[in-house]
C-alpha cells in the first residue's frame, strides 16, 4: 500500500472508509477485533456479543495504548483515562464480516478477505453527524489500526495521541473540500 492509501476515504458526507493489510490469516485478524485481551491492545476492551442484536460495550484507555510522557490534547482530555461506548450487533458473519453500532456516532463495519498472503481489513464508519465527527473519527480509525498494525506485527507502539493529532489535521485538509 501506498502512503496516500493508508489515509481514509470519505464516501459521503456521513461515511468514511479506512483500508488496511495485515499479515495473518482471516482467523487470526478476526481474532485481533472480537477477543477483549488482544483487541484492548490496540483499541478498546469490553464485551462484543457475536451474534445479531448482541450487545456491544467498549472501554477505551488512551493511555494504557500510548506513553506517558503523550498526553492527550485538551478537545480530548476527557478522553485520556478512559471513554465508554455501546451499541449492538447489526451484522455478524464469523471470521469475515462485523458490524456494530458505534454509540450515537452511526455505525463500524469491519469487512476481512484474505489478500495478497494476507488479510484485507475493511473498515467503513457510516452515518457521521457532520465533518468534525468524520475528523475525530477518521483519524481515530487510522491510529487505531496503525496501533493493530503493530500488535500483529509485534513491533514497538506508535505514540497514540502525537499521531492522532496529527493525523487529525492531515484529514482535515484532505476530506474538508
Amino acid at each position: 500500500m501506498t502512503t496516500d492509501s493508508l489515509y481514509g476515504e470519505r464516501l459521503s458526507n456521513d461515511t468514511v472508509r479506512i483500508e488496511r493489510h495485515l499479515p495473518g490469516s482471516v482467523q487470526d485478524i478476526w481474532a485481533w477485533l472480537t477477543e477483549n485481551d488482544k483487541r484492548e491492545q490496540w483499541m478498546a476492551r469490553g464485551t462484543l456479543e457475536l451474534r445479531v442484536g448482541g450487545a456491544v460495550r467498549l472501554e477505551f484507555r488512551h493511555k494504557e495504548l500510548t506513553y506517558a510522557d503523550d498526553p492527550a490534547p485538551p478537545r480530548y482530555a476527557d478522553m485520556a483515562d478512559s471513554a465508554r461506548l455501546t451499541g449492538v450487533v447489526t451484522a455478524c458473519e464469523p471470521p469475515r464480516l462485523l458490524a456494530h453500532t458505534w454509540g450515537d456516532q452511526g455505525e463500524v463495519r469491519y469487512e476481512l478477505s484474505e489478500s495478497g498472503g494476507g488479510v484485507r481489513l475493511v473498515v467503513t464508519h457510516q452515518r457521521l453527524r457532520g465533518l468534525e465527527d468524520m475528523l475525530s473519527v477518521s483519524a481515530g480509525w487510522h491510529a487505531h489500526l496503525d496501533l493493530l498494525v503493530t500488535r500483529v506485527r509485534g513491533e514497538a507502539r506508535p505514540r497514540y495521541w502525537e499521531l492522532h493529532t496529527r493525523l487529525e489535521a492531515e484529514y482535515a485538509r484532505r476530506l474538508a473540500g
